[in-house]
């Protein structure tokens, strides 16, 4: 996770840097003291940005509001003596606005969170990456079927083949179900278990388990996917829960 610091004040920018290097996992790529001066450099691309409102040439308000609207924008964190300004802050969706002079834990909070959020967005951008086909081609009878990849409810493994079930039939794939599961698109399938794939627009109801697990019940057919232990955290960030 890259970051920069705008702040004009020698002391608060070491202090502020202190925290982050010895509370997270940011690596801080930049300091500025001119608000002007970070667009140059935010040609390359930011994870977050610790911003302070009292900088030169251009304010940090300002600042914000414009990179507020970039198509991939950092987190904005807010540090300023200025409480006046928070409202205004949260409006344009920054991530914190913390007041000077620093709170240790009120930093080191911020900075579990930030880190929290970001790794659930990674995990999110790995699931959205879908350049798959909206088809599949299936075995049925002795003959390929086609069928669109809404119809399908969940897959499951049985030895080298994995049978994939929609609401009103049951297809096989001559693959075992890992390699299968390469195929789909993460946007839409997940692999809970390591002998089942559920259709995520499928799911119904999300059932809690003892361990960590959970039981999906689904729409358009009676039957029960289960989620393993070693999978539910990832399912838990993947349904934003």
């Amino acid at each position: 996770m890259l970051g920069i610091i705008v702040e004009d004040e020698f002391l608060a920018r070491r202090e502020l840097k202190y925290y982050i290097e010895n509370f997270s996992d940011i690596e801080i790529v930049g300091e500025f003291e001119d608000g002007l001066d970070v667009f140059k450099f935010m040609q390359q691309e930011i994870d977050v940005i610790f911003l302070d409102i009292n900088i030169s040439s251009l304010d940090g308000m300002a600042l914000a509001k414009i990179i507020s609207r970039f198509s991939k924008k950092p987190y904005i964190v807010f540090i300023t003596a200025y409480e006046e300004y928070a409202i205004e802050a949260f409006d344009i969706e920054a991530f914190d606005y913390i007041l000077k002079p620093y709170e240790e834990s009120r930093i080191v909070s911020m900075l579990k969170k930030l880190q929290d959020s970001y790794n659930k967005t990674k995990i999110k951008e790995k699931y959205n990456k879908d350049s798959v086909s909206r088809k599949i081609n299936l075995w049925k009878n002795e003959k390929f079927i086609v069928i669109d990849l809404e119809q399908v409810c969940y897959c499951v493994a049985q030895e080298r083949i994995t049978y994939v079930v929609t609401k009103d039939d049951e297809y096989s794939v001559n693959m075992g179900i890992a390699e299968f599961y390469n195929t789909l698109p993460k946007s839409q399938f997940f692999k809970c278990h390591r002998s089942y794939i559920v259709n995520i627009n499928k799911i119904k109801e999300i059932v809690p388990r003892f361990n960590n697990t959970y039981d999906l019940r689904l729409e358009d057919i009676d039957y029960i996917v289960p989620v393993s232990r070693s999978k539910s955290k990832e399912f838990k960030v993947l349904i934003n829960v």
